[in-house]
Protein backbone atom coordinates (compact mmCIF):
# COMPACT_ATOMS: atom_id res chain seq x y z
CA UNK A 1 0.00 0.00 0.00
CA UNK A 2 2.72 2.30 0.82
CA UNK A 3 5.59 0.93 -1.46
CA UNK A 4 6.70 3.26 -4.71
CA UNK A 5 5.09 2.44 -7.41
CA UNK A 6 8.55 2.17 -9.50
CA UNK A 7 10.81 1.15 -7.00
CA UNK A 8 14.16 3.57 -6.91
CA UNK A 9 16.80 2.35 -8.46
CA UNK A 10 20.60 1.62 -6.41
CA UNK A 11 22.13 4.56 -7.84
CA UNK A 12 19.08 7.06 -7.39
CA UNK A 13 18.53 5.54 -3.84
CA UNK A 14 22.50 6.04 -3.41
CA UNK A 15 22.34 9.85 -4.76
CA UNK A 16 19.72 10.58 -2.30
CA UNK A 17 21.33 9.77 0.25
CA UNK A 18 24.30 12.54 -0.80
CA UNK A 19 21.64 14.78 -1.72
CA UNK A 20 18.44 14.76 0.13
CA UNK A 21 15.32 15.97 -1.10
CA UNK A 22 15.47 19.60 -1.18
CA UNK A 23 19.30 20.02 -1.04
CA UNK A 24 20.95 20.09 2.02
CA UNK A 25 20.54 23.91 2.40
CA UNK A 26 16.61 22.56 3.05
CA UNK A 27 17.94 19.82 5.43
CA UNK A 28 19.76 21.91 7.43
CA UNK A 29 17.14 24.59 7.84
CA UNK A 30 14.26 21.73 8.86
CA UNK A 31 16.69 20.36 11.56
CA UNK A 32 17.47 24.00 13.03
CA UNK A 33 13.90 24.60 13.21
CA UNK A 34 12.88 21.14 14.90
CA UNK A 35 15.56 22.20 17.68
CA UNK A 36 14.09 25.38 18.05
CA UNK A 37 10.71 24.29 18.94
CA UNK A 38 12.00 21.79 21.30
CA UNK A 39 10.39 22.15 24.70
CA UNK A 40 13.88 21.69 26.80
CA UNK A 41 15.55 24.75 27.98
CA UNK A 42 18.31 26.10 26.15
CA UNK A 43 21.30 23.57 27.86
CA UNK A 44 19.81 20.73 27.58
CA UNK A 45 18.68 20.94 23.97
CA UNK A 46 22.68 22.09 23.27
CA UNK A 47 24.00 19.62 25.65
CA UNK A 48 21.49 16.75 22.94
CA UNK A 49 23.51 18.28 20.24
CA UNK A 50 26.86 18.22 21.56
CA UNK A 51 26.07 14.87 22.14
CA UNK A 52 25.08 13.85 18.69
CA UNK A 53 28.20 16.02 17.31
CA UNK A 54 30.72 13.71 19.36
CA UNK A 55 28.83 10.85 18.49
CA UNK A 56 29.61 11.32 15.11
CA UNK A 57 33.06 11.41 14.89
CA UNK A 58 33.18 7.44 16.20
CA UNK A 59 33.19 4.59 13.81
CA UNK A 60 30.08 3.32 14.97
CA UNK A 61 28.33 3.24 11.96
CA UNK A 62 24.60 2.49 12.09
CA UNK A 63 24.96 2.90 15.94
CA UNK A 64 24.74 6.67 15.97
CA UNK A 65 21.51 7.30 17.25
CA UNK A 66 21.43 4.86 20.17
CA UNK A 67 24.69 6.21 21.12
CA UNK A 68 24.00 9.85 21.16
CA UNK A 69 20.73 9.34 22.57
CA UNK A 70 22.08 7.41 25.56
CA UNK A 71 25.16 10.14 25.97
CA UNK A 72 22.20 12.61 25.67
CA UNK A 73 20.45 10.53 28.46
CA UNK A 74 23.58 10.40 30.95
CA UNK A 75 24.62 14.24 30.48
CA UNK A 76 20.80 15.30 31.57
CA UNK A 77 20.43 16.66 27.54
CA UNK A 78 17.31 16.35 25.30
CA UNK A 79 17.38 13.02 23.29
CA UNK A 80 16.08 14.01 20.43
CA UNK A 81 18.35 17.33 19.96
CA UNK A 82 21.29 13.91 20.34
CA UNK A 83 19.68 12.26 17.29
CA UNK A 84 19.48 15.58 15.21
CA UNK A 85 23.20 16.21 16.45
CA UNK A 86 24.01 13.25 15.03
CA UNK A 87 23.54 15.19 10.85
CA UNK A 88 26.63 16.60 11.80
CA UNK A 89 27.93 13.47 10.16
CA UNK A 90 26.38 13.40 6.41
CA UNK A 91 27.82 12.19 2.76
CA UNK A 92 29.11 15.53 2.59
CA UNK A 93 31.19 15.55 6.39
CA UNK A 94 32.52 12.03 6.62
CA UNK A 95 35.07 12.28 4.10
CA UNK A 96 36.81 15.12 5.81
CA UNK A 97 35.70 13.55 9.53
CA UNK A 98 37.31 9.82 8.28
CA UNK A 99 40.40 11.36 6.93
CA UNK A 100 41.01 13.71 9.99
CA UNK A 101 40.30 11.22 12.37
CA UNK A 102 42.21 8.05 10.55
CA UNK A 103 45.44 9.75 10.39
CA UNK A 104 45.38 11.67 13.64
CA UNK A 105 44.61 8.13 15.07
CA UNK A 106 47.39 6.46 13.21
CA UNK A 107 50.07 9.21 13.87
CA UNK A 108 48.60 9.04 18.00
CA UNK A 109 49.21 5.48 17.79
CA UNK A 110 52.64 5.37 16.15
CA UNK A 111 51.22 3.28 12.68
CA UNK A 112 53.48 3.20 10.41
CA UNK A 113 51.83 3.80 7.46
CA UNK A 114 48.11 5.59 7.28
CA UNK A 115 45.40 4.21 5.00
CA UNK A 116 44.16 6.30 1.49
CA UNK A 117 40.62 7.40 2.43
CA UNK A 118 38.74 5.43 -0.14
CA UNK A 119 40.19 1.90 1.27
CA UNK A 120 39.11 2.83 4.47
CA UNK A 121 35.11 3.52 3.53
CA UNK A 122 36.12 -0.24 1.48
CA UNK A 123 37.35 -1.64 4.78
CA UNK A 124 34.40 -0.62 6.66
CA UNK A 125 31.93 -2.03 3.34
CA UNK A 126 33.93 -5.28 3.35
CA UNK A 127 33.97 -5.83 6.91
CA UNK A 128 29.62 -5.05 7.14
CA UNK A 129 29.30 -7.27 4.26
CA UNK A 130 30.82 -10.15 6.14
CA UNK A 131 29.00 -9.48 9.79
CA UNK A 132 25.88 -9.78 8.14
CA UNK A 133 27.31 -12.90 5.68
CA UNK A 134 28.32 -14.58 9.13
CA UNK A 135 24.69 -13.65 10.96
CA UNK A 136 22.94 -14.99 8.52
CA UNK A 137 25.30 -18.09 7.96
CA UNK A 138 24.15 -19.21 11.71
CA UNK A 139 20.12 -19.86 10.38
CA UNK A 140 21.49 -21.21 6.85
CA UNK A 141 24.46 -23.24 7.60
CA UNK A 142 26.73 -22.09 5.48
CA UNK A 143 30.48 -21.48 5.86
CA UNK A 144 31.48 -18.40 8.62
CA UNK A 145 34.69 -16.52 8.04
CA UNK A 146 36.56 -13.62 9.22
CA UNK A 147 38.60 -12.68 6.56
CA UNK A 148 37.99 -8.88 6.08
CA UNK A 149 38.67 -8.68 9.85
CA UNK A 150 42.37 -9.01 9.29
CA UNK A 151 43.93 -5.99 10.01
CA UNK A 152 40.81 -4.38 10.20
CA UNK A 153 40.84 -3.04 14.18
CA UNK A 154 44.57 -1.99 13.63
CA UNK A 155 44.58 0.16 11.07
CA UNK A 156 40.84 1.05 10.76
CA UNK A 157 38.97 0.97 13.22
CA UNK A 158 41.10 1.76 16.20
CA UNK A 159 42.95 4.77 14.59
CA UNK A 160 39.38 6.38 13.68
CA UNK A 161 38.25 5.42 17.16
CA UNK A 162 40.91 7.26 19.20
CA UNK A 163 41.81 9.99 16.45
CA UNK A 164 37.90 11.11 16.58
CA UNK A 165 38.03 12.06 20.10
CA UNK A 166 39.79 15.60 20.30
CA UNK A 167 38.58 16.64 16.89
CA UNK A 168 35.16 14.90 18.08
CA UNK A 169 35.38 16.77 21.83
CA UNK A 170 36.47 20.37 19.66
CA UNK A 171 33.65 20.11 17.83
CA UNK A 172 30.89 19.33 20.33
CA UNK A 173 32.15 22.80 22.68
CA UNK A 174 31.76 24.75 19.67
CA UNK A 175 28.44 22.79 19.00
CA UNK A 176 27.47 23.80 22.90
CA UNK A 177 29.07 26.98 22.56
CA UNK A 178 26.82 28.15 19.61
CA UNK A 179 23.45 26.08 19.90
CA UNK A 180 22.81 27.52 23.92
CA UNK A 181 22.80 31.30 23.20
CA UNK A 182 21.36 30.69 19.84
CA UNK A 183 18.28 28.52 21.20
CA UNK A 184 18.41 30.77 24.73
CA UNK A 185 17.59 34.05 22.62
CA UNK A 186 14.89 32.51 20.25
CA UNK A 187 12.88 31.16 23.36
CA UNK A 188 13.23 34.42 25.23
CA UNK A 189 11.51 36.21 22.00
CA UNK A 190 9.36 33.41 21.46
CA UNK A 191 7.93 33.98 24.79
CA UNK A 192 8.06 37.43 24.47
CA UNK A 193 5.86 37.45 21.33
CA UNK A 194 3.43 34.73 22.97
CA UNK A 195 2.92 37.88 26.14
CA UNK A 196 2.58 40.25 23.60
CA UNK A 197 -0.07 38.56 21.64
CA UNK A 198 -1.65 37.08 24.80
CA UNK A 199 -1.71 40.82 26.11
CA UNK A 200 -3.37 42.02 22.67
CA UNK A 201 -6.19 39.29 22.85
CA UNK A 202 -6.88 40.13 26.14
CA UNK A 203 -7.35 43.65 25.42
CA UNK A 204 -9.59 42.77 22.42
CA UNK A 205 -11.60 40.56 24.45
CA UNK A 206 -12.01 43.42 27.73
CA UNK A 207 -12.68 45.87 24.49
CA UNK A 208 -15.68 43.71 23.22
CA UNK A 209 -17.02 42.85 26.31
CA UNK A 210 -17.14 46.32 27.31
CA UNK A 211 -19.35 47.33 24.15
CA UNK A 212 -21.33 44.49 24.82
CA UNK A 213 -22.24 45.58 28.37
CA UNK A 214 -22.80 49.00 27.45
CA UNK A 215 -25.32 48.11 24.59
CA UNK A 216 -27.09 46.23 27.10
CA UNK A 217 -27.07 49.10 29.73
CA UNK A 218 -30.25 50.94 29.47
Amino acid sequence: MFKRRTPRSYLATFGRWLWPRGGWPRAVLYMAYRLRRLPDPAHKIARGVAAGTFVSFTPFFGLHFLLAGGMAWAMGGNVVAALLGTFVGNPLTFPIIAGLSVRLGSWMMGLPHTMPLHETFAAFSKVSVEFWSNARALFTGDPVGWTQLDGFFTHVFLPYLVGGLIPGAIAAIVAYAVTRPVISAYQKARIARMKKDFARRRQAALKAATRINEGNSP
